[in-house]
């Protein structure tokens, strides 16, 4: 039984006018308006002519397969005044559109003054509620959305990791250090001298030479002067990536808990955090860490500290040791000879705890790959923003090129006009553009 292609549905009282979409505004649509409905000026490419040729002519491919498939997807539509329509399944017929027409569409609904920038599904469903449809239009909508650069720029930041935890310990007792500097008024400029008269004084001095130190690349840290101090005692400088790289995450997360107890302490004399200080690292000193199950104090030492808690409300250690001097001393000298024993048992437990952390973390990797000569946006940062922009700035500059893999998840980048950028990148605070 051959299957007559159906013509026009429409009654001729019917009028487009009468099966208007329910939204007010509409975008104006342009296409052929010819009264008649013989001819059209598509090219053999446009895919409304294989349809307009069956449904006017009753023209079908010589493939048989190619014929049916063109027969059922015409049922859906319909010739009106030399205008193709397609059936809408909850809602008035849509004008069909091809050529340019579907990309004047989308910068009119996306970017036009009534534009809202929407995703590629929601621009889609926008146009086709407005009266047009055309069969690749939710692709075609998400790649436009994909590829706007506003979109890409004003997009939400990602904190979703893009490698794998990379946990880092020390064999013995102060071997690492890592270190950055509070951004506070006091120390916003501190220069490469002060940093070794800390190094000196408060790690050397007090601790013994060290093996390495991990800090971010900060202009005191990686200046001529402090690598050939760090050179003359023989410590390794490890330069991690910028802007919390997972090298120096742990003096970053320390920095963290520093100034939450400055500000507790502080109230509105914001001043006299330096006078705080030094309370503040006593009491993160004294305080058991859920990681070691320790003190670090004790850790050092081998005895927990008194605390003042303990003059205030007599307990045994403030009662009898000053009363048996000899017996306390006796004491000491053994735990100093088995406390090697207790940092080991605190080290296995670390060990076990990062080996948590570090599944907690992959868990929620969202892989970003990126590869050499790839285009990418950089994440925007306090040094970078729009000048009095504020919360109107975008989130996302650029876009750079890749010019080099330093390793897994940090990349060399390069501007528009092929400077350099200083420093390495952390793929965390990259994202791919698309153009």
């Amino acid at each position: 039984m051959d299957i007559q292609p159906p013509l026009v549905e429409l009654g001729t009282n019917q009028t487009l006018e009468s099966s208007s979409s329910p939204v007010g505004d509409q975008v104006a649509i342009p296409h052929s308006t010819s009264s008649s409905t013989s001819t059209n000026n598509w090219g053999a490419g446009d895919c409304r002519s294989p349809i307009w040729a069956y449904l006017e002519k009753g023209e079908l491919p010589a493939d048989k397969w190619a014929a049916r498939k063109l027969k059922i997807v015409s049922a859906q539509y319909c010739i009106y005044r030399g205008i193709l329509l397609r059936r809408s399944v909850a809602g008035p017929y849509l004008t069909c559109v091809a050529g340019e027409e579907p990309g004047m569409l989308m910068r009119a609904v996306h970017d036009g003054p009534n534009g809202n920038h929407s995703g590629g599904r929601i621009l889609a469903f926008k146009i086709k509620r407005q009266g047009s449809f055309w069969p690749t239009m939710v692709t075609d909508c998400e790649n436009y959305s994909r590829t706007c650069e506003k979109c890409q720029k004003h997009a939400q930041s990602i904190h979703q990791p893009t490698e794998l935890l990379s946990s880092v310990s020390a064999p013995y007792p102060f071997m690492r250090w890592s270190m950055d500097i509070i951004e506070a008024a006091a120390y916003a400029k501190v220069t490469s001298e002060e940093v070794e008269q800390f190094v000196l004084k408060s790690i050397i001095y007090c601790y013994g030479v060290l093996h390495e130190i991990i800090t971010d690349k900060g202009p005191q840290f990686i200046s001529s002067q402090f690598e050939g101090f760090c050179t003359l005692w023989k410590i390794r400088l490890n330069k991690s990536t910028p802007r919390y790289p997972q090298g120096n995450g742990q003096d970053e997360a320390m920095n963290k808990v520093i100034l939450a107890n400055l500000k507790k302490r502080l109230d509105s004399r914001k001043g006299r955090w330096p006078d705080e200080l030094q309370g503040v690292l006593w009491a993160i000193r004294t305080t058991p860490r859920r990681d070691t199950n320790e003190t670090p104090f004790s850790l050092v030492y081998g005895v927990d500290v008194v605390v003042p808690a303990y003059i205030e409300v007599l307990g045994v250690r403030t009662l009898l040791n000053p009363l048996r001097v000899v017996e306390n001393e006796e004491f000491l000298h053994d735990t100093f000879d088995t406390i090697n024993e207790r940092q080991d048992q605190a080290s296995v437990r670390i060990q076990n705890y990062q080996s948590a952390v570090t599944r907690y973390y992959n868990s929620k990797i969202q892989s970003r790959p990126l590869s050499v000569g790839d285009l990418v946006l950089r994440k925007v940062y306090e040094n970078t923003e729009e000048l009095n922009a504020e919360k109107l700035g975008i989130n996302w500059e650029g876009p750079y090129r890749i010019t080099r893999k330093v390793r897994n998840g940090v990349y060399q980048l390069e501007g528009s006009k092929g400077k350099p950028v200083p420093r390495s990148w952390n793929s965390l605070h990259l994202k791919l553009f698309y153009s």
